[in-house]
């Protein structure tokens, strides 16, 4: 690792992953993530994200660097993203002003991801489910499951690595039994539309624990901790959000075909990824009719790096040039 108190300020770039209650802000030298420099900072302390890099910077004793990429969780477009759950707008103009660097990038936190992968140590990839050997170059997926739901495609190029941005949380809920079906009317009662994040999110996990139980208040981590507790409400809730993560998962991996593997990102994930067995996620995910065996071709794995994000920010702006 550089000792990046060594190094002139112009070979140095901020990253940063905006989260939804604090926002991590490291230094990197090119595509090396210096982790003795990680920072946490609470957003609701902060009016903008600019205000976050300039206490970063000053903290680092620095008053510019030469780059600076930012993960967030939402849409990004012509250099301009917004939070889905913050009421920041994050530009490149922005992120150039506050930290003075002549390379700037804002990434969808699933791209930061994506771009992450193969960077990420042997000890902070579970196994969730085998595979078949990937090919080189094969193309592999990121799905994140926490506050929100999203999925990141992942193919390395001759010209460099391509992470594709998406919004597919915001597709149709696949619903396909009866009491799916209830549930999807459920939704669309109370939003007009029933998407795939309205059930696989966090939110969605107590969401869909109030309508099943009937029992209203509680939070993810309320849920869960029920379901660690053997509460019969709340695992059914977990065989429901499970089956439907499954499905959701496994029409993914054949749009993508990701034979280089599917790699599940988020606390939600974390969280749930012990009761996977249980619950039947294997045979949600294989349930594609006379695909069934083809699905098997697709190794998943869950992963615990909670600087991954920053990570990838780094790699992917180390490509960038001046």
């Amino acid at each position: 690792m550089t000792d990046a108190a060594s190094l002139d300020a112009a070979s140095l770039s901020v990253v940063a992953d905006i989260g939804g209650t604090n926002t991590r802000v490291a230094l990197a030298h090119g595509d090396a993530l210096q982790i003795e420099t990680i920072r946490r900072y609470r957003n609701a302390d902060h009016a903008d994200l600019e205000t976050v890099l300039r206490q970063f910077l000053s903290d680092m004793g620095m008053d510019r660097c030469g780059g600076a990429c930012v993960a967030l969780a939402g849409p990004v477009r012509d250099g301009v993203g917004r939070m889905t759950n913050l009421d920041w707008e994050i530009s490149e103009d922005g992120l150039a002003a506050a930290t003075g660097a002549n390379r700037v990038s804002l990434l969808n936190d699933l791209q930061a991801q994506g771009h992450a992968l193969g960077r990420i140590a042997a000890e902070n990839l579970r196994a969730v489910l085998p595979g078949q050997p990937a090919p080189d170059g094969a193309a592999r997926l990121v799905v994140g499951l926490g506050t929100g739901f999203n999925a990141a495609p992942v193919h390395d190029a001759p010209g460099g690595r391509i992470v594709a941005p998406s919004e597919c949380g915001h597709v149709t809920l696949p619903a396909r039994s009866a009491e799916e079906l209830r549930l999807a009317r459920h939704i669309e009662e109370e939003h007009e539309f029933a998407a795939v994040e309205d059930v696989l999110s966090g939110r969605g996990l107590a969401g869909l624990h109030a309508w099943h139980s009937g029992q209203h208040g509680l939070s993810p981590a309320d849920v869960m901790t029920a379901i660690g507790a053997g509460e019969p409400l709340a695992k059914e809730t977990g065989r429901i959000f499970t089956g439907l993560l499954g499905r959701v998962m496994g029409d993914l991996a054949l749009i993508h075909l990701p034979f280089g593997g599917i790699y599940l990102i988020g606390g939600v994930a974390r969280a749930l990824a012990p009761w996977f067995d249980a619950f039947g996620f294997e045979a949600a995910f294989h349930d594609k009719g006379r695909f069934s065996d083809f699905l098997r071709a697709f190794p998943v794995w869950l992963v615990e790096d909670d600087y991954a994000a920053l990570q990838g920010c780094a790699a992917h702006l180390s490509r960038i040039r001046d």
